[in-house]
């Protein structure tokens, strides 16, 4: 893959990347803003390494502040779930992981099937500008969406019907609170992908796209999620 002096200049304009790392998802990055880890990190520094630049992890406790890192001009590449009201301002490549999106609800709760919480009175409990709220908000026709700094939070405090997250934290969650269960199924598929800002040039967001399927295809992305103790059944297909 050709890298030029134009890619390089277009995707880090001051001599180092900027990612923004979103530490609030257990699956994409662990650690701390000091130590982060993970595949998010990994693929960052493999991205430096190919426009050979220095790289600055920027981090954050959630994607919507990953996100607004972006359109602010506070980092230079992202890494967040495809959504379409994020498509405006990023652009994004193909997913190189993709995880579900579960619901959690009170041990002797009624609802047995995702189906079942889209009803009028249901609140469910998301975290607020995740991928799975902005999923649920523009999908729901009958429950309503209560917004927190964490879902699971919200749902304990307020009392809710339903709580919202990513099957591997939630599966934590309910394993540690056992007047929890969560309902079989997922209601939705999370494509984590690499992104940059709209404005950029059409050659460097194609480098990032065939950057990723290389990475996807070459195993790098399978081997990163394995150091980090994550499933390499996570890794996307091919785009």
């Amino acid at each position: 893959m050709i890298v030029t002096a134009a890619i390089t200049k277009d995707l880090a304009p001051n001599g180092v990347l900027r990612a923004s790392i979103n530490l609030g998802n257990p699956v994409l990055a662990q650690g701390t803003p000091t130590t982060p880890a993970g595949i998010t990190v990994d693929i960052a520094r493999e991205v430096g390494a190919r426009l050979d630049v220095p790289v600055e992890l920027v981090c954050f406790d959630a994607a919507r502040k990953s996100y607004e890192a972006m359109t602010a001009g506070r980092a230079d590449m992202c890494f967040l779930a495809v959504e379409p009201a994020r498509e405006a301002e990023v652009a994004f490549t193909r997913p190189y992981v993709v995880i579900e999106g579960v619901f959690a609800v009170p041990r002797d709760s009624a609802f047995t099937t995702v189906a079942d919480v889209d009803r009028a009175g249901v609140r469910i409990g998301v975290k607020r500008g995740s991928a799975y709220d902005l999923f649920l908000s523009r999908t729901l026709q009958h429950a309503t969406v209560v917004r927190g700094e964490e879902a699971v939070d919200e749902f304990r405090a307020q009392s809710l019907e339903v709580a919202a997250g990513i099957r591997q934290p939630m599966s934590e969650f309910v394993a540690t609170h056992p007047e929890v269960r969560l309902i079989e199924g997922r209601f939705m598929q999370i494509q984590q992908a690499v992104g940059t800002t709209t404005t950029r040039r059409p050659e460097t967001v194609q480098f990032l796209r065939d950057l990723v399927e290389e990475l996807k295809a070459s195993g790098f992305v399978a081997d990163a999620l394995r150091r980090a103790n994550q499933s390499d059944a996570l890794v996307a297909p091919p785009g």
